[in-house]
C-alpha cells in the first residue's frame, strides 16, 4: 500500500511538473511522510467553505449547498446541523471580531452571523443590481471583505450584473468597490500573510491562480498567473503563516511556493472543493470534498487561523 508521501510526490513527478529534490524537500516541511488523510464525515451532497471557529473547544463550520445547509463538525461531538436553510451557502470565512461571514449562493448576498445569533446582511447589490452569487470570501487587516461572485449559483435567476467580477465591501460603511472584471469564472479568494498579495482562483476556462498586489487604498494592480492547475480547476486556496498557497484540485490539494512553484499534492479520493487550516495549533488541514470532510494534520499552521481563547 502506499504511503501518502509515495502518492503526493509521484502525482508531482508523473504530471511532469516536479522533479527537483529542492522542491520535495520543502513538501516535507509541510507534509510529514507518514501523514494520514483522515475521514471525518461523509453521506453529504456537495460540501464547501470550511472555516475553523476557535469558540466553545473548536469547531469547523463548513457548507452544504444543494442541502441548504451550514454543518458544524468537532472532535468531541461530531457532525451536526449549524445553520438551515443557509439560502444555499458556499464559502465562509471569519472577520477580525470572530463572527461568521458567508458567501450566500441563492441569497445572492454576503450576511455575518451576529454574536446574538441574528444575520446581518453586509451586501446584496451593487449599485442597484442583485449579486450573481456570492462564492468565496477573505479579510484584510483592516476589516474590509474581499470576495467573488461568479455565476455558478444562479439556477434560473435573473442575472443583473453584467460579468463574474471580483469585489471589495467595507462592513462598517458598506461601500463595496468592484475591482476586477476580466476573470471567467472567480472563485477562491485569499491573501498573502502580509496582506500585500491577493490569490484569486479562476475555476473557468483558464484553470489558473492570478496573483495580484494590494495597494494602500484596497485596490488592485499588477494581475499576473501565479500557477495553473491539472487536473482539474481551482477552487479554494488558503496561505500557510510563511506563504505558501494550498489549492484545491481535481486529485486532490497541491502546495506552492510563494513564487507559484508546485511542491507536491496532497491526494485525496474525492476531488476536494474547498480547504482550510484549524484546529488547537492551526496545523490540521481540514477539506471539503464532494460528499464527505477530510482532515490532515500538516507541519505549518495556516495563516490568519484565530487562536484558541
Amino acid at each position: 500500500m502506499k504511503t501518502l508521501w509515495t502518492l503526493a510526490l509521484s502525482c508531482c513527478l508523473g504530471g511532469g511538473v516536479l522533479a527537483e529534490t529542492d522542491a520535495a524537500a520543502e513538501f516535507a516541511r509541510c507534509v510529514a511522510p507518514d501523514a494520514e488523510l483522515r475521514k471525518l464525515a461523509t453521506g453529504m451532497k456537495f460540501t464547501e467553505g470550511p472555516v475553523w471557529v476557535p469558540r466553545d473547544g473548536g469547531y469547523l463550520v463548513f457548507s452544504d449547498i444543494p442541502a441548504d445547509e451550514l454543518k458544524r463538525w468537532s472532535a468531541t461531538e461530531g457532525l451536526s446541523v449549524f445553520r438551515q436553510p443557509s439560502r444555499n451557502a458556499n464559502g465562509n470565512i471569519l472577520d477580525r471580531d470572530g463572527r461568521l461571514i458567508t458567501c450566500e449562493h441563492s441569497g445572492r448576498r454576503v450576511s455575518r452571523l451576529e454574536a446574538d445569533g441574528t444575520l446581518t446582511t453586509l451586501a446584496e447589490s451593487f449599485e442597484g443590481r442583485a449579486f450573481n452569487s456570492p462564492n468565496d470570501a477573505t479579510v484584510a487587516a483592516d476589516g474590509a471583505i474581499y470576495f467573488t461572485d461568479p455565476d455558478y449559483g444562479l439556477r434560473g435567476q435573473e442575472r443583473e450584473i453584467d460579468g463574474c467580477w471580483v469585489f471589495r465591501l467595507d462592513p462598517k460603511t458598506k461601500q463595496v468597490r468592484v475591482l476586477v472584471k476580466d476573470f471567467d469564472k472567480p472563485n477562491g479568494i485569499t491573501l498573502s500573510p502580509d496582506g500585500k498579495r491577493l490569490y484569486i482562483a479562476d475555476s473557468g476556462k483558464p484553470r489558473h491562480i492570478r496573483v495580484l498586489d494590494v495597494m494602500a487604498d484596497g485596490s488592485l494592480s499588477n494581475s499576473r498567473v501565479f500557477c495553473t492547475i491539472d487536473p482539474g480547476v481551482p477552487d479554494g486556496i488558503r496561505c500557510d503563516a510563511d506563504g505558501r498557497v494550498w489549492s484545491s484540485a481535481g486529485d486532490g490539494v497541491k502546495v506552492f511556493s510563494p513564487h507559484g512553484k508546485l511542491l507536491g499534492t496532497i491526494p485525496v479520493p474525492e476531488s476536494p472543493a474547498n480547504l482550510c487550516f484549524g484546529g488547537a495549533d492551526g496545523k490540521t488541514l481540514f477539506i471539503t470534498a464532494r460528499t464527505s470532510l477530510y482532515a490532515i494534520d500538516v507541519l505549518v499552521k495556516g495563516h490568519g487561523v484565530p487562536a484558541s481563547p
